[in-house]
């Protein structure tokens, strides 16, 4: 029996329990690589994401919007609560469809409700984040932030996919858009391409990628397994994250279940080590690790900065695993980089607490009082590498490990518990 079938339900939902870049992606091709997956139904994010995956035979891409099941010929659902960036969108269909040997779009479909990222909305994310000086929140640059909050303060304005098949109501909603980055940001107007451009690019977009309604979640759901791949991570979430140093986005499993897969079983994946990009606090970060554990897909990037490296951080990942209401179980990846460092040790609790609690839901300024806590932590090193770190993982965070990665493709990944049964 397989055990991610038989024990937990055929739904599998993907959530990163640290601040991103855990390896969701190669979890995800490795679940569609191994079972019979319906579909990948992507439920947070936007183009921001960045999934590598390796396949077998050496090939690579970064996921960004498409599933990362692609490579394998699992179909992708953009649901509802992604922002999709039509530009970005097309760039990365052209490296798949060289990989790939044929046209992604087929594989490819997009909730007319989600919400889009355009040109404007970029260069109003750089501009805001420029001027923030050194105190920059850590942004990725795509606009994804600001197509959220401009959507929140003006709905009958924002940009939805299914407003990409209207033309004439495509037209207005970029031409009101181009006129507020004029009046907030001046200073880039002259970077922001003319309405008509961007219109023609994005409906081009529309006419090859297929646009549906909430009820193809259902369908999805209800013909076969499916896995909901989860962008960033939980210490990032917009409302659970450490303010101000969070994405404009709900990445722990609450948009799994409002879409309707509530009995997914809930697999949260965490690195042998604690990583961040850019700004914000990483309570375990070493120089050290910093510059031993490098990984060759994530550089440091003009908007984010940095790639930091920490010990693992099982303070930070009891609380995301709390945030988020618990996991069924682990994937634990880089356990290769893990063998090979001796400087690498397991935090289980910091100098001045052991333990950091959630408080009530939308609460930021209890969010940003965590953030002042966090910076002002030091972390109380374990005095040896853990000997057996699968265990030692289970034991601080209290889950199993379901799945180990040693590496950037399927073939690193190994199924452990095979002997449970229902």
């Amino acid at each position: 029996m397989n055990h991610f079938e038989g024990l937990f339900g055929r739904h599998v939902a993907v959530v990163d329990l640290g601040f991103g870049d855990a390896g969701k992606g190669t979890v995800v091709d490795w679940l569609c690589a191994t079972r019979p997956v319906h579909a990948v139904v992507r439920f947070n994010g936007g183009a921001q994401a960045a999934h590598t995956v390796v396949t077998e035979d050496g090939h690579t891409h970064t996921f960004a919007q498409f599933g990362s099941g692609t490579l394998r010929g699992v179909p992708t659902l953009l649901s509802r609560h992604t922002i999709v960036d039509p530009l970005a969108l097309t760039a990365e269909a052209d490296h798949l469809s060289t990989l790939l040997g044929a046209d992604p779009y087929p594989l490819l479909a997009i909730d007319q409700d989600a919400l889009v990222a355009t040109p404007y909305h970029r260069l109003a994310n750089q501009a805001r984040e420029l001027a923030r000086g050194t105190g920059r929140h850590g942004s990725c640059g795509m606009g994804v932030g600001e197509t959220v909050a401009h959507a929140l303060d003006h709905p009958a304005e924002a940009v939805r996919f299914g407003d990409l098949t209207r033309p004439a109501v495509l037209r207005r909603k970029l031409s009101v858009l181009r006129d507020w980055l004029a009046s907030t940001f001046p200073s880039v107007l002259g970077q922001a391409p003319p309405v008509e451009d961007c219109a023609a690019a994005f409906v081009a977009v529309a006419s090859v990628v297929r646009s549906v309604d909430h009820s193809d979640v259902d369908s999805l759901l209800s013909t076969g397994p499916c896995v909901f791949e989860g962008a960033q991570g939980v210490l990032l979430d917009e409302w659970r994250g450490f303010h101000p140093y969070t994405t404009w986005s709900t990445t722990t499993f609450d948009n799994v279940v409002d879409l309707g897969a509530g009995d997914a079983m809930r697999l949260g994946v965490v690195r042998c080590f604690t990583t961040r990009h850019g700004a914000g606090p990483l309570v375990t970060e070493s120089g050290v690790l910093t510059r031993t554990l490098v990984d060759p897909h994530n550089p440091t990037g003009p908007w984010q900065g940095a790639f930091r490296v920490g010990h693992f951080d099982a303070v930070a990942h009891r609380y995301a695993l709390q945030a988020c209401g618990g996991v069924d179980g682990l994937a634990l990846t880089h356990l290769d980089l893990a063998a090979s460092s001796q400087a690498l040790r397991l935090v289980r609790t910091y100098d001045i607490m052991d333990r950091i609690e959630p408080g009530l839901f939308r609460d930021l300024s209890y969010q940003a009082s965590l953030t002042s806590r966090l910076l002002a932590a030091s972390p109380v090193l374990d005095d040896e590498p853990p000997s057996d770190w699968i265990g030692a993982v289970e034991d601080s965070l209290g889950a199993p490990v379901l799945v180990t990665s040693s590496g950037p493709s399927t073939r690193d990944k190994r199924e452990l518990r095979l002997d449970v049964t229902v």
